[in-house]
């Protein structure tokens, strides 16, 4: 490996997308070898949703976010398991670690993918494709999963990179290559295009990104607006200067639950109200952090969701606390008699819980529910989950087939 670098080399920036390949299902086998190279797929109950699917069931079309229902359809012989949240953010915490020792610039999103900056490691560590060869050789052998990675010198440009290697790749967009590589895919590959954007460029005949290239920028403000019309041109000529963002706040921490039935008995909803607010604020501490603002959804039987939250003057972080406004939230929607197939707690406006100012909870005891906390905290590190719980729920639960956030399901 060659540690002398050029002047221009040392000036352009080196890019690493690293996606992990279909990240939970490859831990789920790990922990059920019986099932390599079977067709499974995390997610459980009939009405649940598809978290990850190996690529031996995405032969047969099933992919995330699906109803489990429909994959089963697709798929009678799948195997289908309940996913392990715990159990991927500790795998996943292992892999940063790794990214880590090759560079401080390391930007998450989500459990299993991240942007890497190693601009500043190639003296050390040679060339992106050498860095990012020696990255997928110790998950490999650290973790025993694979990943790919694309290296670029943008964000935007890694990003596709890496979509086009999997599984199990790793592909470099030379500066000199970028517009070849780009112009000809469909312009849905551009970030901020969504169905109705896409859309939109359908009707203006815009079928790839080199179609963008060549429009006038005014045409694309007037049919897009000013700000997503500018944006798209940018991209399609492969303008991206973002930078790695390291340590970037966490957006949101939530939990959502799909049931096996419709609920319709306010105790039981409060109770699994209660059970979304221990498994939320469990996640939440252990990040050392608090909210400031709790969010509710609720899914009725038809699909149709409703979401309620409210802002605090101060962060809180008890199990305690957020049930309280959880269940003060519900109540104010007077949805008695309607059936329920999905609840979700979630928790934003978060801030450090060492710059969280010092004042009571809600009217908490200096030593009351707080040092209860912490004791619950201590004894699930020790014991695992479910070792302690509130007394209501200390019965047969539901099971969880929802992840903690939006971006946990895979890209």
């Amino acid at each position: 490996m060659s540690h002398l670098v050029s002047e221009e080399m040392r000036e352009r920036s080196t890019i690493l997308h690293v996606d992990m390949d279909a990240f939970f299902a490859s831990v789920s086998e790990l922990d059920y070898p019986q099932y390599q190279g079977k067709p499974l797929v995390v997610g459980a109950g009939a009405r649940g949703v598809v978290l990850s699917a190996n690529y031996a069931a995405r032969k047969f079309g099933i992919r995330a976010a699906m109803p489990v229902a429909r994959a089963q359809r697709m798929a009678p012989k799948a195997i289908f398991i309940p996913p392990d949240h715990e159990r991927y953010s500790e795998v996943s915490r292992r892999v940063m670690e790794i990214f880590f020792d090759f560079t401080p610039h390391v930007e998450p999103l989500s459990l299993d993918e991240a942007f890497l900056d190693v601009s500043g490691s190639r003296r050390l560590f040679g060339s992106g494709r050498e860095i990012a060869t020696a990255i997928r050789k110790r998950v490999k052998e650290q973790e025993r999963i694979t990943c790919s990675v694309g290296i670029a010198t943008s964000k935007f440009i890694a990003k596709l990179a890496s979509g086009r290697c999997k599984p199990d790749g790793m592909l470099e967009i030379a500066e000199d290559r970028v517009l070849t590589f780009l112009h000809p895919l469909p312009v849905g590959e551009l970030w901020g295009v969504g169905p109705k954007t896409n859309e939109e460029l359908q009707k203006l005949g815009l079928r790839t990104v080199g179609d963008i290239a060549n429009t006038p920028v005014e045409t694309l403000k007037r049919a897009l607006g000013e700000g997503a019309g500018e944006s798209l041109y940018e991209l399609a000529w492969g303008r991206d200067f973002r930078e790695v963002i390291t340590d970037a706040p966490e957006k949101s921490i939530s939990a959502a639950e799909t049931f096996a039935y419709d609920l319709e008995d306010r105790e039981e909803i409060l109770r699994e109200l209660l059970r979304l607010s221990e498994r939320v604020t469990h996640r939440m501490r252990k990040r050392e952090l608090r909210a400031r603002t709790i969010g509710l959804k609720v899914r009725f039987s038809d699909f149709t969701n409703l979401t309620k939250s409210k802002t605090l003057a101060y962060g809180i972080s008890g199990m305690h606390d957020v049930f309280e406004i959880a269940r003060e939230l519900y109540l104010a929607l007077k949805l008695d008699g309607s059936r329920i197939r999905l609840l979700g707690v979630s928790l934003e406006n978060l801030i450090d819980e060492n710059e969280a100012v010092e004042q009571l909870e809600l009217g908490e005891r200096e030593s009351g529910w707080r040092e209860a906390q912490d004791a619950i905290d201590r004894a699930i590190a020790r014991f695992g989950r479910g070792s302690v719980q509130p007394a209501r729920l200390i019965e047969e639960g539901s099971q969880e087939d929802e992840s903690e956030d939006p971006d946990i399901a895979e890209r």
